[in-house]
C-alpha cells in the first residue's frame, strides 16, 4: 500500500504538470535562488516538508503515541530552552554588575586621595574588560559580533549563514557581553542575550555540538529546518523576557520584529518559555537579596519602577508629548543612517585590514569613551543638594564608594553633587533609573542633560559595529530618556506647577519615542516599556509617542535591524511585497536556463554538475510512453551529496528502478539534515572512484514528488507572499496546464479524524454538486 502511494506520488505530477523550459535555451542564470550581492555561504533553509520515499516509511513506522511523544519533547525542550536562557542571563548579570562594581568601589576609593591614579585605574580597567571581549570575538567567534538580532531574524525568514547558531558563538556572547558591557561601553546586553537564547535553542533542538563532543542521542529529536525554527524562536523570546524581565514582551517581540512564520501552536510553547525565564530570574533576584552575588545591585536585572511617579496627566500635555514623539522618529532615523553608514565603512574598508585592527579600534574607543565619561564630570561645577525629603529615600550626597542619583564627584563641600557624574559615571542601568526617578526635580540641569546627550550619542554611533557583542536597547533607552527629561524641564517650566507633571515621566516617553524612531517596533517595546516601568498607567501616552515616531522614522530609512541585515548582505524576504511586482509575473522574475536532471543519472554526470554550479535544488525529469518530456519532482543539492558520499544507492543499470522497492531503509530523514549554521556536506568533501563515476542513481526515491508550482503568467505579487508565507526554498514555473483533473473546495479539507475512507468518498461525491 505505501508502495501505491509513492508510486502515485510520483505519476501523479505527470498528469498535472507540463513541460520545463529545455536547458539548452536562453542564457545562463540562477533557479529558485536568492540573488546575493556577495560570493558568501548564505544559503536558504528547507522549510518545506520533502515527502519521499524516506519521509513516508518514517510515518508508517510512527503511531498516535509517538505523535504525543514528539508534542511532549517540544514542551519539554522550551522548557529547556527557557531555563538555560535565563541561567545565561543570570550569569551575564551578576558578573556585569559585579565587574562594574568592583571597577567603581576603586575607584570612588582611589580618587579620594588622587583623581589622577583613579583616572589610570578606571581607563585600564575598562581597558582590560574591552580587550577580553573584542578578543574573544576575533579569535574564537567572530559571529558573535553585534547584537546578533538581523541574523537571527534571517534565520527565522528563511536565510542560514553559518556560524550564527554554533557552540562556540553562544560562549563568546555571553563572555564577550560581559567585557563589553562591563567595560563601559556604550552598548547594551540586550541584544546579545536574543542571540544568546537562539543558540541555546538551535543546540537543544540539534542535540548540542559534535565539534566540542557535547552531544546527546536522547536529544536529537528533531531533524527538520521547521521544528528547529520553532525552537529558535522561542529562545528569541527567552532572550527578550530575560533582559527586561518582560515576558509578555517578549513573546510580542519574537511575533512583531524576528519571526516571519507564527501559528497557535509556537504561541503557546513561546508564552511558557518566556514563563519560565521570568520564574527562573526572579528566582535568582530573591537569592541574591541575601546578599550572597556580591557587588550585584538593583541595576542587575531591568526594572526601573516608576509607579510611584506621575499619576495623571492633562490634555495640555499632548503637544509637547507629540514633539517627544517627533524629536524621536528624528534622531531615531538619524542614528540608524549614521550607523549604517560607519558601518558600510568598517565593513569594506577598516576590518579587511585584520584582526589586529579591530582589536585596536576597539580598545581605542574604550579609551575615548573612558575619557569622556571621567573627564567631562571634571569640568562641570558642583550644585548643592536639595532639601532632604524623608518619603523619597533618596540621599545626597551618596557616601563615597557608592554610586546612585546626587553622586558626589569633584567637589568642594560636603553637601554637593555633580549631576554630569551621576549620569555619566555610573552604570547604564542605574543612570536610566536616576532619569526615570521621580520626584527629583532639578536634579540635572539642561546644559549636563545637553552635553551627555551629544556626547553619548556620538559615542553610540561610533560604538556601534565594532567587533564586539552589542546590543542598542539600552543605549537607545538613555538617549531618549536624556531628551525626554529636558522636554520635561522645560514643559515644568512653562506651567509653573500648575500641573503635576513629573521630568521622570517624559524621560520615559523620550526612551520609548527614541526605540520607536530606532527600531520601528511597536506593540511589543510598548509592552516592554510598561513591564519595565511597572507603570500602566502610562499606557496611552507611550503608544501615542511610538505611534508618532515610527511614522516620522519611516518617512526617512527602514529600521535598525532591517538596514543592519542590508549590509551584512541578509536576503531578507519583508512581510509586503515592493510595489514594482504588481506590474511583473513569475516568467519575467524566473532565470532563463533551468539546469534538471533526468530521473536515472549518471554519477559522473551529477558530480559535473554540482561542481560547475552553486544551485541547490534541480528539477528531475521523466519521459512519458509518447516521448513527451515531464517533470516528476525537485532534488534537493544537500540530498544529492549525501547520496554521492554514501554510494549504496548506486547501480550499474541505466533503467529505473521498481518503485514498489522499498529503497529507503538504507537511509533515514536524519541523514539528510544539515547541521544547523554549518556548512554541511560540500562537493569537495565527496571522494569517488573512476568505477564510481561510471554507475547510476535512480533519483525517484529520493526527490519531492510535490513541490509548489505557479504558472507563468502569475503576479509576482501572489508568488511573493507564497513563497514568504509558507517558507519556500524553490518554486517551479510551468505554461498552463492543459487540463483540470480536479477542484478542492473548504468541504474538502473538513475531515474528521475518525473518517474511513468510504465515507470520506462518499461524503466528496455527495457534496461535489454544491461546489
Amino acid at each position: 500500500m505505501l508502495s501505491n502511494h509513492l508510486h502515485n506520488g510520483i505519476e501523479g505530477p505527470k498528469l498535472a504538470w507540463s513541460r520545463l523550459p529545455n536547458s539548452e535555451d536562453g542564457e545562463p542564470d540562477t533557479v529558485g535562488l536568492i540573488k546575493k550581492s556577495d560570493k558568501s555561504s548564505i544559503e536558504s533553509l528547507d522549510y518545506e516538508v520533502i515527502e519521499n520515499h524516506a519521509y513516508w516509511d518514517e510515518q508508517a513506522q510512527r503511531g498516535k503515541l509517538y505523535v504525543g511523544y514528539y508534542v511532549m519533547v517540544k514542551w519539554f525542550f522550551a522548557l529547556l530552552i527557557g531555563i538555560g536562557t535565563g541561567l545565561a542571563a543570570v550569569f551575564i548579570n551578576l558578573s556585569v554588575e559585579n565587574f562594574a562594581g568592583w571597577k567603581f568601589a576603586l575607584t570612588f576609593a582611589i580618587i579620594q586621595k588622587s583623581y589622577v591614579a583613579g583616572f589610570l585605574v578606571y581607563i585600564l580597567i575598562n581597558l582590560v574588560l574591552v580587550f577580553s571581549s573584542v578578543y574573544i570575538v576575533t579569535q574564537f567567534a567572530p559571529a558573535a559580533a553585534g547584537s546578533g538580532i538581523p541574523e537571527i531574524k534571517g534565520y527565522l525568514n528563511g536565510v542560514d549563514m553559518p556560524g550564527i547558531l554554533l557552540f562556540r558563538t553562544l560562549i563568546g556572547k555571553i563572555f564577550g557581553s560581559i567585557g563589553s558591557v562591563g567595560g563601559g561601553l556604550a552598548l547594551g546586553k540586550e541584544g546579545p542575550l536574543v542571540h544568546t537564547g537562539a543558540c541555546i535553542a538551535s543546540l537543544l533542538g540539534q542535540g548540542g555540538s559534535s565539534k566540542y563532543h557535547l552531544r546527546s542521542r536522547w536529544l536529537q529529536i528533531f531533524n527538520s529546518d521547521r521544528d528547529r525554527r520553532d525552537l529558535v524562536t522561542c529562545g528569541c523570546a527567552a532572550g527578550v523576557s530575560a533582559a527586561f524581565r518582560a515576558p509578555v514582551g517578549g513573546v510580542l517581540f519574537a511575533l512583531e520584529e524576528v519571526t516571519s512564520w507564527w501559528k497557535s501552536q509556537l504561541m503557546w510553547r513561546v508564552f511558557f518559555t518566556s514563563a519560565i525565564v521570568a520564574v527562573v530570574v526572579r528566582t535568582a533576584m530573591g537569592w541574591c537579596k541575601s546578599g550572597k552575588c556580591g557587588h550585584f545591585g538593583s541595576g542587575g536585572f531591568i526594572i526601573w519602577d516608576i509607579s510611584d511617579g506621575q499619576e495623571d496627566y492633562s490634555f495640555e500635555e499632548f503637544l509637547p508629548m507629540a514633539v517627544i514623539g517627533v524629536i524621536g522618529g528624528l534622531l531615531g532615523a538619524l542614528f540608524n543612517q549614521l550607523t549604517f553608514y560607519i558601518a558600510y565603512w568598517r565593513r569594506n574598508y577598516l576590518h579587511k585590514n585584520g584582526n589586529r585592527v579591530k582589536i585596536i579600534e576597539a580598545c581605542l574607543i574604550s579609551l575615548i569613551t573612558s575619557i569622556i565619561s571621567f573627564g567631562l564630570p571634571l569640568l562641570r561645577k558642583c550644585s548643592p543638594c536639595p532639601e532632604a525629603d524623608p518619603d523619597s529615600g533618596i540621599e545626597c550626597p551618596r557616601p563615597p564608594g557608592m554610586y546612585g542619583n546626587y553622586v558626589n564627584f569633584y567637589c568642594s563641600k560636603d553637601k554637593e553633587y555633580n549631576d554630569l557624574a551621576t549620569i555619566f559615571f555610573n552604570t547604564q542601568d542605574d543612570a536610566i533609573r536616576n532619569l526615570f526617578s521621580a520626584k527629583t526635580i532639578h536634579e540635572y540641569s539642561a546644559q549636563s542633560l545637553l552635553t551627555f546627550l551629544v556626547m553619548f550619542y556620538s559615542l553610540a554611533v561610533v560604538t556601534f559595529g565594532t567587533a564586539v557583542p552589542a546590543g542598542q536597547f539600552v543605549p537607545g533607552i538613555m538617549i531618549g530618556s536624556t531628551y525626554g527629561r529636558l522636554v520635561g524641564m522645560f514643559v515644568v517650566k512653562v506651567y509653573n506647577k500648575k500641573l503635576n507633571i513629573e521630568e521622570g515621566t517624559y524621560a520615559l516617553l523620550g526612551a520609548a519615542s527614541f526605540l520607536g524612531g530606532s527600531m520601528r517596533m511597536t506593540v511589543s517595546l510598548c509592552v516592554i516599556m510598561v513591564e519595565i516601568t511597572n507603570n500602566l498607567k502610562l499606557l496611552p501616552l507611550i503608544m501615542l509617542v511610538l505611534l508618532i515616531s515610527k511614522a516620522v522614522g519611516d518617512a526617512f530609512n527602514e529600521g535598525l535591524y532591517e538596514e543592519q541585515a542590508r549590509l551584512r548582505s541578509i536576503p531578507l524576504l519583508e512581510s509586503r511585497p515592493k510595489y514594482q511586482m504588481r506590474k511583473m509575473t513569475a516568467k519575467e522574475a524566473s532565470g532563463k536556463r533551468v539546469i534538471s536532471f533526468p530521473r536515472v543519472v549518471k554519477v559522473a554526470d551529477v558530480v559535473s554538475i554540482l561542481r560547475s554550479n552553486n544551485h541547490n535544488g534541480f528539477p528531475v525529469i521523466d519521459h512519458a510512453r509518447n516521448g513527451e518530456t515531464l517533470v516528476i519532482g525537485l532534488m534537493l543539492r544537500s540530498h544529492l551529496l549525501v547520496l554521492l558520499q554514501s554510494k549504496v544507492d548506486f547501480q550499474h543499470s541505466p533503467l529505473p528502478c521498481d518503485p514498489r522497492e522499498s529503497r529507503s531503509i538504507r537511509h533515514t530523514i536524519s541523514e539528510f539534515v544539515k547541521p544547523a549554521s554549518s556548512k554541511g556536506l560540500s562537493i569537495h568533501d565527496v571522494h569517488l572512484s573512476s568505477d564510481d563515476l561510471e554507475m547510476y542513481i535512480d533519483l525517484a526515491p529520493f526527490l519531492n514528488p510535490s513541490p509548489y508550482i505557479v504558472p507563468e503568467d502569475m503576479s509576482l505579487t501572489k508568488v511573493y507572499n507564497l513563497f514568504r508565507q509558507l517558507g519556500l526554498r524553490h518554486i517551479f514555473v510551468v505554461p498552463r496546464p492543459s487540463r483540470v483533473i480536479g477542484l478542492i473546495t473548504r468541504k474538502d479539507l473538513l475531515i474528521e479524524e475518525n473518517e474511513d475512507s468510504a465515507s470520506m468518498e462518499l461524503q466528496s461525491t455527495s457534496s461535489s454538486a454544491s461546489r
